[in-house]
């Protein structure tokens, strides 16, 4: 019989450091819909945060207006660092409309766990290079967490702001390092790593099979990549310490840019393709559904053998969207293809999405020409395995 001691009892035992946090809800009178609605964004975002293991989202089978959100975490030290930050506190806004003041959070250390095939041992988060996915307890890559492609592909984007002014040196900073071993290891492989900048905003994207924390890590870990890292940190708008842990898993949960869709042509090509990206002016709480309007163009256009799209991959977070297109023509040549936009209908419907200069018309060749010109980002470097 197992005692409240009974934890004590193996002091070889390496200690469990998770955590269990249970949040009770009581949801307002219709608002049932919305919460739903909100929890389904919330919980990508959430999954995205450094520590985060699962969660779950229960209903009462008596009282329909009771609710449960249950999720593990790897150790208190991360979940609490996110729950106090400003980061939290505005992702969080959009469920205080539909939840009552009724609620109660609770939070456990886990001290045993029993599965189908019996007790199971834990082990604590190995020690990874500051800011990347740490080792889960069950010895699986934390966060980022990443789907491959339908070509294998994990594709993964990582995005931050400079201070303006310093966009010029940042450039050449982050243009001028060597690169690293692409193979990680005889599973794992860094692809391409291609870097853009649109005014005074960064975003990386970088493609790998395999492990894409083993291949993270894997380049945190390389002299001149954290070199180029020291080198940025005097221009970014929002410091980190790459020294201090936690400060570094923060940023880079902050910066982490999922790729919520990705597109491949069936039929490979055989001509020189042409990578091209672009920064959306996305209206406040549009960012999703800018996505899954570009991800519905992407699906239609990779379908087409001989159309000008051979790939594509939206990159999204809140409102922050980026889509990265391989192009068979240049962008300018077929400016619709490069920003994703079909026909009238679903220029429109975009157009309703992003904020736009009023002289900005998707509908026209003009618009659409006026429209790439602003928001297309600046290819700093991009850099394939075979540069390596």
């Amino acid at each position: 019989m197992t005692t409240l001691s009974e934890p004590q009892a193996n002091k070889h035992a390496e200690p469990d450091t998770r955590l269990r946090v249970v949040l009770m809800l009581e949801i307002q009178d219709g608002a049932q819909q919305r919460f739903l609605d909100v929890y389904e964004k919330l919980r990508h975002q959430v999954a995205a945060v450094p520590g985060h293991v699962s969660d779950q989202l229960c209903q009462s089978i008596n009282d329909p207006r009771q609710w449960l959100i249950t999720s593990e975490w790897e150790d208190q030290e991360t979940f609490l660092e996110w729950v106090d930050s400003p980061a939290h506190r505005e992702m969080v806004k959009p469920m205080h409309g539909c939840v009552s003041d009724n609620f109660r959070s609770m939070r456990y250390a886990i001290l045993r766990e029993t599965s189908a095939a019996g007790a199971t041992g834990t082990r604590a988060p190995t020690e990874v290079p500051p800011g990347l996915p740490r080792t889960t307890p069950s010895g699986q890559a934390g966060p980022p967490k990443a789907e491959p492609g339908p070509d294998g592909v994990v594709r993964h984007a990582l995005t931050f702001t400079v201070k303006p002014g310093s966009e010029p040196e940042v450039a050449r900073i982050l243009a001028g390092y060597t690169s690293p071993k692409a193979e990680v290891d005889e599973h794992t492989r860094l692809r391409r790593t291609s870097l853009f900048m649109h005014g005074n905003r960064v975003v990386r994207a970088v493609e790998v099979t395999g492990s894409l924390g083993d291949a993270l890590r894997h380049v945190a870990m390389q002299p001149e990549v954290r070199a180029v890292e020291e080198a940025i940190n005097p221009y970014l708008e929002e410091a980190r310490q790459l020294g201090d842990p936690q400060s570094a898993r923060a940023f880079f949960a902050r910066a982490a840019l999922p790729a919520k869709h990705q597109a491949i042509a069936s039929t490979p090509s055989s001509a020189r393709l042409h990578r091209h990206a672009v920064l959306y002016p996305v209206r406040r709480d549009s960012g999703q559904a800018v996505a899954e309007l570009l991800a519905e163009y992407d699906n239609l256009a990779t379908a087409d053998p001989t159309g000008p799209i051979a790939g594509s991959t939206v990159f999204q977070r809140d409102d922050v969207v980026v889509r990265l297109v391989d192009l068979r023509v240049p962008a300018e040549a077929d400016p619709a293809a490069a920003l994703g936009v079909a026909g009238e209908q679903e220029a429109a419907a975009l157009a309703r999405l992003l904020d736009l200069r009023p002289e900005v018309d998707l509908r026209t060749a003009a618009g659409l020409a006026a429209f790439l010109a602003a928001r297309s980002m600046n290819p700093v470097t991009d850099r394939t395995s075979q540069d390596n």
